[in-house]
């Protein structure tokens, strides 16, 4: 049987490289079921300083300025060109690009059965299953999402993909001691989508990949197999 292939959408400040290592285990787990395929965001971000406070992916690996090479999906601070999950904005800076780069990802590297993200990337996620859903992207045939610590974005001009329950499967995945994306603003996320399943666990801000969670995911994905 061959596996499910999946395009993983990294966090803000990270990039394909090191979403790749910080999923490690979760490859591992899921190795005979799951081709993961990674894919950077087209946005450099600043390197964090002390006082940064948006969303800082503690599983960073490379120290208190995060990954090297850093990227984003898009900015809720145009002038600044910097990114919080919680910023209240009318417009953001980058989406439009980040979607140009997911639909050649798709072209050139597809076909792909499912979607994965994992924080700012969950939230991209999100959108890009509401775009296909309301058949903007025709290139896009995802049949199942998977997003690790998601959010709705605070930006006025997304609130277009809140608008109706997705129909995609989806399992929203996020850990009770998050300190970056609360688990209530996971929730927040969560009736977005028709049917979600969810799994928390007791952990902070990563992608849990022990063997207590294969089963969860092994069901979730036998049924695109």
């Amino acid at each position: 049987m061959a596996p499910v292939r999946v395009l993983c959408i990294h966090g803000y400040r990270q990039n394909s490289g090191s979403f790749r290592e910080k999923t490690g285990s979760l490859r591992k787990l899921l190795k005979k079921q799951v081709e993961l395929v990674y894919l950077s965001a087209p946005h450099s971000v600043q390197q964090a300083t002390s006082e940064d406070a948006p969303e800082k992916e503690t599983n960073s690996g490379r120290g208190p300025g995060g990954d090297e090479d850093p990227k984003g999906w898009w900015f809720s601070d145009i002038q600044a060109r910097s990114f919080s999950a919680q910023q209240e904005c009318e417009e953001s800076l980058g989406l439009e690009e980040s979607v140009s780069v997911v639909r050649e990802a798709v072209k050139v590297m597809g076909p792909f059965d499912g979607i994965l993200g994992f924080s700012q990337g969950a939230a991209f996620v999100a959108m890009l299953c509401s775009l296909q859903e309301r058949k903007l992207e025709p290139d896009f045939s995802f049949r199942f999402a998977i997003l690790f610590a998601g959010f709705r974005s605070a930006c006025n001009e997304h609130q277009q993909f809140y608008n109706a329950p997705l129909q995609i499967p989806s399992l929203h995945v996020f850990g009770l001691e998050d300190r970056v994306i609360s688990d209530k603003l996971s929730r927040e996320l969560v009736p977005s989508f028709q049917d979600p399943e969810i799994m928390t666990h007791p952990g902070g801000h990563f992608v849990p990949a022990a063997s207590a969670h294969r089963q969860t995911y092994q069901d979730f994905l036998k049924r695109f197999q």
